[in-house]
């Protein structure tokens, strides 16, 4: 009995060992762009969680190689072990996702004067991955191939006509072996399409406009005999727009590709369109078979847009119970300022509830979904001027929103902006093929520079992150924000929503409260969304680190206590991280030698309405800029016409992006824009710059 025992006892020992032993864990990668098919961005990891977040710290940092600091709004990839992440101009590094160390980049090598062809800074917003090849979209139209391993470019395909001025700004989305890419360039009178392409070899498998073109080369398909219907007079003259520039979702049950169309060009209905008819597919939601292209359903948002209400935000897909009925649903927060909950089976309206305030509509028809568009909302038809709530900018931009399926929650970064829509008199509606044509009239609805005014306009600017109940239609908790151009978000099975913002705080917040729990100031506002993965039982999260994209280039007045340019990087985190994270030191912004005035008054009003014609979409409204190019206020070359001619009208700064307009502007017109940003500048010396 003794030896029995002890030999029963010395086997249990033995077998409490083995069941000590602990397993590998296996690393948990972050390979599609939404995270998933279903771009829900949360994750089940949860060994970062309420309980240990305020541990957090850096476990490593690595800089793009900046041309220029410019807007960093991308999604990083983390595939075996390797992180891979796009930054200004479409540049890519390849790093060990453990340490940072860089293993290799690609330069797409853009030609700084193609900038000017874009609205919204040379931004890219992520990469798609398959079978060891990346790839990439790139700013001047090219879909670009590289071997994940190398770096090496497999194959390039010119997806766009480099005559017109098309962008690519969004990430592709790998489908059935096929690469799916849109572009942008709404504003600048062309037709918008979504591409397929072969990712093994580049070939084009189809591609889908998303707009109809001239009726007498006749229609595509079916889907666009339909939507030409909806339009009337001579659109495919200025565009038509409808640029899918963003958002994708795929469900492989249903075999539907999910595509968000952007607004209609110009944004003036009289101009595009007569002031007829709801314009399809602007402003819509298509659903296509990945394989074809084919057309399946549309849900259009606001038919006829005239406000730049894309519906290229965000898609989430997600099963609800609704009513007491399961429902696969689609969600989207476009810019218009409804949640939107539609069926992605047939496209049939669910819901739709405001989630910032808004002003162009009244509501929502409760079966069709269809906006009771408020009467003066229609500036164009009106010829008065409106100021609409929410602005171009949107209740939510491109910046992705997360799901919670436990909780039920949507974590969405939102805005409050207002903006004074002011169409072209009748008639002075001029084509440019090479700038701005939304038949806007720039100069007139621009911010008054009366300072008691901005400030009181100032005050409406505000953002916030909320958790959005799909279901009910109504926030459960909202976190203000200080200003409302911030970042995307990522939810995580530790109890955790994670988001920067513009101040450059990165922080952590309990998904059932909103609570912020932990954060960390990174030195520079922050816009893209945040990833998690892990490697070797360690789970990390890192976030691309870089102030810039539309609203701090032309609305820098909107983001006064915004943390300036100062880095284009990524920085990744870990528990009891303790890496040196170091920052380069602010420029200090002196004002150039002025004169005492800026002279002739009628010179200086001439130039403020060529420089909100030429300049402000990048030097910002009345000159006052707070994003990656030179603030012209606080520039020396201002202060002499020579030098300012240099940059102006002979291309000084073009392979850093400054665009040369020798061929659109005269040099008596460069000096007449000289003379207001002289007199924007002197203005500082009786209404500083807010901090």
């Amino acid at each position: 009995m003794k030896s029995f025992s002890l030999a029963f006892f010395t086997l249990l020992a033995g077998a409490t060992v083995l069941q000590a032993t602990p397993r590998p864990v296996a690393n948990v990668d972050w390979r599609q762009h939404g995270l998933n098919a279903a771009e829900t961005r949360f994750s089940a990891l949860s060994a970062i969680n309420t309980g240990n977040v305020a541990r957090l710290g850096v476990a490593w940092s690595a800089d793009f190689d900046a041309r220029s600091l410019r807007g960093v709004e991308g999604t990083p990839l983390v595939v075996d072990g390797v992180m891979y992440a796009s930054g200004p101009w479409g540049k890519v590094l390849a790093l060990d996702a453990r340490t940072g160390r860089r293993l290799w980049s690609f330069d797409p090598q853009i030609e700084g004067a193609y900038a000017r062809r874009g609205c919204c800074d040379v931004v890219n917003r992520g990469l798609a991955y398959d079978r060891g090849r990346l790839f990439l979209g790139a700013f001047d139209g090219r879909l670009i191939a590289l071997d994940a391993r190398t770096g090496r470019r497999l194959w390039s395909v010119q997806t766009t006509d480099k005559a017109q001025n098309y962008t690519i700004t969004g990430a592709p989305r790998v489908v059935k072996g096929k690469v799916i890419i849109g572009n942008g360039g709404a504003e600048y009178a062309v037709r918008g399409y979504v591409s397929a392409y072969d990712a093994a070899t580049g070939k084009l498998a189809w591609r889908f406009y998303t707009v109809p073109g001239d009726p007498k080369k006749g229609f595509e398909n079916k889907a666009m005999a339909m939507a030409a219907t909806t339009w009337s007079g001579e659109w495919w003259k200025v565009g038509g727009g409808g640029t899918a520039w963003d958002s994708m979702a795929y469900d492989p049950d249903l075999d539907l590709l999910y595509i968000g169309v952007g607004n209609a060009g110009p944004w003036d209905r009289m101009v595009r369109s007569g002031g007829k008819g709801d314009n399809l597919f602007v402003s819509s939601i298509v659903a296509l078979r990945p394989e074809t292209g084919e057309y399946v359903w549309h849900f259009q948002e606001v038919p006829g847009d005239e406000w730049d209400y894309t519906a290229t935000q965000h898609m989430i897909l997600a099963d609800l119970t609704i009513a007491g009925k399961p429902r696969k649903v689609l969600m989207q927060a476009p810019k218009n300022g409804y949640f939107y909950v539609i069926d992605r089976q047939t496209g049939a309206f669910i819901s739709g509830t405001p989630y910032v305030p808004i002003n162009w509509s009244k509501g929502l028809d409760p079966v069709t979904g269809r906006p009771d568009i408020v009467p003066a909302a229609r500036y164009a038809e009106n010829g008065a001027p409106w100021l609409g709530l929410p602005s171009p900018a949107g209740g939510h931009s491109w910046q992705p929103m997360s799901y919670d399926a436990g909780r039920g929650l949507v974590f969405l970064p939102t805005a409050q902006m207002p903006y004074g829509y002011v169409a072209a008199k009748p008639g002075e509606f001029r084509f440019d093929p090479r700038g701005w044509n939304t038949g806007q009239d720039p100069a007139s609805s621009s911010m008054p520079e009366d300072p008691a005014v901005r400030e009181q306009i100032r005050g409406m600017m505000k953002g916030a992150l909320i958790a959005w109940d799909p279901v009910v239609g109504k926030p459960r908790w909202s976190v203000p924000m200080p200003m409302p151009w911030n970042g995307g978000v990522l939810a995580t099975a530790g109890g955790l929503v994670f988001q920067g913002n513009a101040t450059g705080e990165f922080a952590a917040y309990a998904s059932d409260s909103g609570r912020k729990l932990w954060s960390v100031d990174l030195g520079t506002g922050i816009v893209a969304p945040p990833v998690t993965y892990r490697i070797g039982g360690v789970q990390y999260v890192s976030v691309a680190v870089g102030w810039g994209g539309i609203l701090p280039l032309n609305m820098g007045e909107a983001l006064a206590k915004a943390q300036s340019p100062r880095v284009n990087r990524i920085v990744t985190f870990r528990l009891d991280g303790k890496a040196a994270y170091r920052l380069p030191p602010v420029a200090p912004l002196d004002l150039p030698p002025l004169p005492a005035s800026a002279g002739d008054p009628a010179v200086v009003a001439e130039g403020r309405t060529l420089y909100h014609v030429r300049c402000w979409m990048c030097h910002g409204d009345s000159a006052v800029n707070r994003g990656g190019v030179p603030n012209l206020r606080y520039s020396r070359a201002i202060v002499t016409p020579d030098l300012f001619a240099a940059f102006v009208l002979h291309g000084a700064a073009e392979p850093l992006g400054m665009p040369n307009f020798g061929k659109e502007l005269t040099a008596p017109q460069a000096e007449a824009i000289r003379a207001y940003v002289v007199k924007r500048a002197i203005d500082l010396k009786t209404v500083p710059d807010q901090p």
